[in-house]
């Protein structure tokens, strides 16, 4: 074989070398269209007449075999789908629309297995929803995978269905604006749920107290009754508030049936089923007694003097079985509230022996907020 041949055949070798190189490398990137990616948020990017579609850098295995997404806004259309494709499925279709792909659709609650027509699979999901897939562990072996949906840690249901030769990857479509998620990739499935104190997400640390209250990344849900003023759902945070963490900031998702929503600060004790400003020991600012029901809102705590009267108390007067001892360390504060930027009010207050700790309570069915406990500015 003359040099000429030789040489021919190492270029070709070389070539066939990198382009196995790229192909592997392809193949441990995240793949997607018309979905903005920031960290664990994907959100609708598009002009809500076309698909996108975001597909995991990695298929499910036995050692992780479930992934989660909770709904972060459902936008417009709430047009969600999460599910399972192979590898390289076409980005401007939703998960479950083509075949050898599946998808649990929140806007409608159906199942798409295969193709466009999808079938009544369980509830319609809705901001705050989390969607769980995942496939049982022994489906590796048999090339038959049994793929099962969660919602809100519990199961829904499954469907069989071919594993692909290159396995099945995490997906999710959306179709109208304003449409957010946050996926969790290393999700666990089959771990206890506590009823009473729901707390999912990598967030849950944030927060010392939950009561009705339902947290998914930054957002707070109301779960509870709603029907008397005993219903109120409470969060408070784990930490007080400091003069390296001085404020904190709420926006209101959505404000539910009535808007029944306070934003305030209370102490680490304060009892579960009261808002925030009813009791000793809390200063707070409803949202439902403002001309009208705040879109957005935030609250901070300064040394500043006194202008307006918040809801306070500070009074010996407490509910039958309440602590009426209260300890103060001598020191007073200024707590000012804003909305949408602008103070609306200040109160001087005696802070509580421990701290003043952000607390949010709720008490209407559908209430929604967003909660920052360190803003990166304000």
């Amino acid at each position: 074989m003359d040099d000429f041949n030789l040489h021919y055949r190492f270029l070709n070798w070389r070539r066939r070398i990198r382009e196995i190189r790229e192909v592997r490398a392809v193949r441990h990137q995240e793949r997607y269209k018309r979905i903005l990616v920031d960290g664990d948020i994907l959100s609708y990017h598009g002009n809500s007449d076309e698909v996108g579609c975001y597909v995991a850098p990695h298929p499910l295995t036995r050692e992780s075999n479930y992934f989660e997404v909770c709904i972060v806004d459902t936008g417009v259309r709430g047009t969600i789908a999460v599910g399972l494709v192979p590898q390289y499925y076409k980005l401007d279709h939703q998960p479950g629309w083509l075949p050898h792909s599946v998808a649990y659709h929140a806007d409608d609650g159906k199942l798409f297995n295969g193709n466009g027509v999808g079938q009544q699979f369980g509830p319609k999901c809705f901001t705050g929803d989390r969607i769980g897939c995942g496939v049982q562990a022994e489906s590796f072996d048999r090339g038959m995978a049994t793929v099962f949906f969660t919602r809100n840690g519990k199961e829904v249901g499954s469907v069989v269905m071919a594993m692909s030769p290159d396995g099945l990857f995490p997906a999710v479509g959306m179709h109208s604006l304003g449409e957010e998620v946050r996926i969790d990739l290393q999700a666990e499935w089959g771990l206890d749920d506590d009823d009473s104190v729901m707390m999912v997400d990598s967030h849950e640390d944030e927060w010392g107290r939950l009561h009705d209250v339902k947290v998914c990344g930054t957002l707070l849900e109301y779960v509870g009754k709603g029907k008397s003023i005993m219903d109120v759902g409470l969060a408070q945070a784990r930490h007080p508030l400091s003069t390296r963490s001085h404020y904190f900031e709420v926006e209101i998702v959505d404000p539910g049936e009535k808007c029944y929503i306070a934003l305030g600060l209370a102490r680490k004790d304060y009892p579960k089923n009261r808002h925030p400003g009813w009791s000793r020991g809390s200063v707070a600012y409803h949202a439902a007694d403002s001309d009208d029901c705040i879109d957005a809102a935030e609250v901070k705590y300064k040394q500043r003097r006194v202008r307006n009267i918040m809801y306070f108390n500070d009074e010996d007067e407490e509910d039958e079985g309440e602590d009426m001892e209260q300890d103060y360390d001598g020191k007073k504060v200024t707590v000012f509230f804003t909305r949408n930027g602008k103070i609306i009010g200040r109160k001087e207050a005696p802070v509580p022996s421990g701290g003043f700790y952000p607390t949010i309570g709720m008490l209407s069915n559908g209430e929604k907020v967003k909660v920052d406990l360190h803003p990166l500015s304000g």
